[in-house]
């Protein structure tokens, strides 16, 4: 089977790659960085940006036809229409890594399922109607017979090298210096939103089974954490750990969050402030996606590899943080004083 994935070094594309391998699959790349790893040493690479779409469709028209393509960095939709052109024919089967986040963010009830989710994310969150404008354009596609379409719905997926909780204002490594230090944490809200997290390894595991799997194709599948935890008890999870101190949680509602740091805070706004909550019974029953790696013990690999590897960023380099606890301390303080008189 001959398998293309675009962006395959990437978070999750790296275990997709490796259990690919690990099935005899005949696997080429196309990235955009040129430092191959030692493990992709037996995989065709092109190198390449696809958002640069000549050159992208130039530079796989002479690799042939595939059984499936696996699209990890489609973001735009001008990327979903010049795949469609590209692998119109060439595919068999065409994988597009999507998101929860195309999903309304107010549903009639949980856990959200690939048949009660409607397709309505707000355009004020960039990242989810994006990805909602390419699915359309890659069901269109499918419907066309141009290939035969999978999609794949992860929500936030972690592994050793990067933080294993979403903070209130991103990714960031500075929010895991922050715990180990015992300084003030903000959390959006009272910390009572609720998440999932996956480990890669786990998610790997579902694009794996969809690969020439006939029952994935035209189908989409929701790929995420089983675990329904509020932001509380992640935090509270990674400092015990990390050996920190109890975390001294700093809460400030969401909306003034989005007015002060309208680019720090985007996503806690526009997502995290909904409960975060799937079914994942589909990936389950057609893909043998399985949730493996626990939090506790996922978190517990991040913490041991980025302390070993002194990955953790300095949180003195963002002072915005400790300016805004400030400010809201005193402000509220002043306000309760206030009112009591």
């Amino acid at each position: 089977m001959r398998v293309l994935i675009v962006g395959g070094t990437g978070n999750i594309s790296t275990a997709i790659s490796l259990r690919l391998l690990a099935l005899g699959v005949d696997l080429t790349h196309f990235n955009r960085g040129e430092r191959k790893p030692a493990w992709a040493a037996g995989v065709r690479t092109f190198h390449g940006d696809r958002t640069d779409r000549t050159r992208f469709r130039q530079a796989l028209a002479d690799a042939g036809s595939f059984d499936c393509v696996i699209d990890m960095v489609c973001y735009e939709p001008a990327d979903a229409a010049c795949a469609v052109e590209a692998f119109r024919g060439r595919a068999t089967q065409f994988m597009f890594c999507s998101t929860v986040d195309v999903y309304s963010k107010t549903p009639a009830s949980y856990p959200v399922s690939e048949a009660s989710g409607e397709l309505a994310p707000l355009p004020t969150f960039p990242y989810g109607y994006k990805k909602a404008e390419c699915e359309r354009i890659l069901w269109d596609a499918h419907r066309r017979g141009d290939f035969a379409l999978t999609v794949i719905r992860p929500a936030y997926t972690y592994s050793e090298t990067s933080s294993p909780g979403l903070h209130s204002f991103g990714g960031q490594m500075y929010h895991l210096d922050r715990l180990r230090r015992g300084k003030p944490f903000i959390l959006h809200g009272d910390g009572t939103a609720i998440s999932v997290a996956t480990h890669r390894d786990d998610a790997a595991g579902a694009f794996a089974g969809a690969v020439g799997n006939a029952r994935a194709y035209g189908q989409a599948y929701n790929v995420t954490g089983d675990e329904w935890m509020t932001q509380n008890h992640i935090w509270r999870t990674i400092a015990r750990l990390m050996n920190a101190p109890e975390p001294e949680f700093v809460y400030i509602p969401t909306d003034l969050l989005a007015r002060l740091l309208p680019k720090e805070a985007e996503w806690c706004a526009e997502n995290f402030r909904h409960p975060i909550v799937y079914d994942n019974s589909k990936a389950k029953r057609d893909l043998g996606f399985r949730y493996t790696v626990c939090f506790e013990e996922g978190a517990r690999r991040c913490v041991l590899w980025l302390t070993a590897n002194s990955a953790i960023e300095d949180c003195d380099r963002y002072p915005f943080y400790d300016r805004l606890v400030e400010a809201w301390r005193k402000h509220t303080g002043a306000l309760a004083q206030e009112y009591r008189v």
